[in-house]
């Protein structure tokens, strides 16, 4: 009875590391088919001044991103800047939808620019804006597809002074 046991744990064990170390491939292919650039313009800020941030999006070759299930870019609550709101689909940013072989895609050639305008609570220094985009994308040479999360962040530097318009 006891070596049953043991056995038993020891393959749950050994069957329980492979899924540990599989999962990761099997979720997203363990590649990165979306690559973000963020920046934020301009870089230093002062209190009340508005500007934007600006997602730079490129694909991996042969791969395109389809509007459906939802694109949805979700920023994370910043105390420096304040947007309109904290997550954007593609019509919210007006992405163009293109048409290829009777498929939509999201065309993403052209940077995605989401406008913000800085706190007058903001504190002097240096911060970093953090944002995850959820999106579905597809290989249709290879026939699959995929829906996963790209993670991007930008530093921006505020200043101590409030801007007047």
């Amino acid at each position: 009875m006891r070596r049953t046991n043991i056995r038993f744990f020891h393959r749950a064990a050994v069957g329980g590391f492979f899924l540990f170390l599989i999962c990761p491939v099997l979720s997203n292919g363990g590649e990165n088919h979306l690559v973000v650039d963020a920046s934020i313009a301009p870089r230093r800020l002062s209190k009340g001044q508005e500007g934007k941030i600006i997602l730079k999006i490129s694909l991996r070759e042969g791969m395109t991103v389809i509007p459906q299930p939802q694109f949805l870019i979700d920023l994370k609550d910043s105390k420096e800047l304040i947007f309109p709101k904290y997550f954007f689909t593609a019509s919210d940013l007006e992405i163009e939808i293109g048409k290829m072989n009777g498929r939509e895609f999201l065309n993403l050639n052209k940077p995605v620019e989401i406008p913000f305008t800085v706190s007058l609570e903001a504190l002097r220094g240096n911060h970093t804006l953090e944002g995850t985009i959820k999106y579905f994308v597809c290989n249709f040479q290879e026939g699959y597809g995929i829906k996963t999360t790209a993670k991007f962040s930008a530093d921006f530097y505020t200043l101590n002074r409030i801007h007047i318009k």
